[in-house]
């Protein structure tokens, strides 16, 4: 094969290799959202977000995540984070309202967030975060894996960084229902199946161990359900009685068949509807 031919072969391939993403603007914004293929960070006007003071019934969790963040924002060691728990119970709330309070106290930092079917982009990303004067919180919800899912192995370049080392000025902070990511029958399956079932589980089940702050969200009772929604009512100024409010509040959780922060917000927006409030 001659040398033009070679050249031709090798434009090619170029055209076909996706091209770097562009250096953002980091100062375009508080939050981005990373797209892959092509490359880019998309920065974030308005962040969905409630305030942290509106969070009830997640105490220990939220003053636990506050308190690594504003290590990690302060330029001082922080762990990696991994929420799990109940569905509804304002994991993903939490991220987004505890990175607010870092930026509103004046502190430093941007959150990326990345979807889990991106994780394999997750080098690339890494490459445009490193060696940067801001700090980076990683998001990434909804995280879990299926039989034959093999994301979780480009996940382990932010927990473990491989030789080059996880950037130091990014943490990853992400929520599941699952606290091992993956489902327990999967899990069973991989035991039962593999010739050595100990390691077939171990491979996955060991990714969750490398976060080192674990966060357990846990369904809500009643009464805290109750204060959620008349935390809502004062902060939106939403006025209505006592009586009524805990009749419709429990009517609206039986119709659902879950009690949730989720659900206690669902139940607010539509009782904010009939009174006329913007929850703009």
């Amino acid at each position: 094969m001659n040398d033009d031919a070679l050249g031709r072969i090798a434009e090619a391939l170029e055209r076909l290799a996706p091209p770097p993403a562009e250096a953002p603007d980091w100062s375009a914004a508080d939050a981005f959202v990373w797209h892959a293929d092509p490359d880019a960070v998309v920065p974030v006007g308005r962040v969905n977000a409630v305030d942290i003071s509106l969070l009830l019934g997640v105490d220990r969790s939220r003053d636990t995540l506050l308190a690594n963040t504003q290590r990690f924002a302060s330029g001082q060691a922080a762990n990696n984070a991994l929420l799990w728990g109940a569905r509804g119970m304002g994991k993903s709330s939490l991220v987004k309202a505890v990175h607010g309070s870092i930026v509103e106290s004046g502190l430093p930092l941007k959150i990326v967030e990345i979807q889990r079917e991106d994780l394999p982009s997750i080098g690339r990303l890494l490459d445009l975060l490193r060696g940067t004067t801001e700090r980076f919180v990683l998001f990434c919800d909804d995280l879990s894996f299926s039989h034959d899912d093999a994301h979780y192995k480009s996940l382990k370049a932010v927990l473990d960084g491989g030789i080059a080392g996880r950037p130091e000025n990014v943490v990853l902070y992400a929520t599941s229902n699952r606290r091992h990511l993956m489902p327990r029958d999967m899990i069973e399956n991989e035991r039962s199946s593999a010739i050595n079932p100990s390691e077939a589980v171990e491979e996955k089940v060991s990714l969750s161990d490398r976060f080192g702050l674990w966060l357990g969200f846990h369904p809500c009772t009643q009464d805290e359900y109750l204060a959620m929604i008349e935390g809502y009512c004062d902060s939106y100024g939403v006025e209505i009685d006592a009586e009524t409010l805990r009749a419709e509040a429990i009517e609206w959780q039986a119709t659902r068949g879950s009690r949730s922060g989720r659900v206690a917000w669902q139940y607010f927006t539509d009782l904010a509807g009939r009174k006329g409030v913007s929850l703009a």
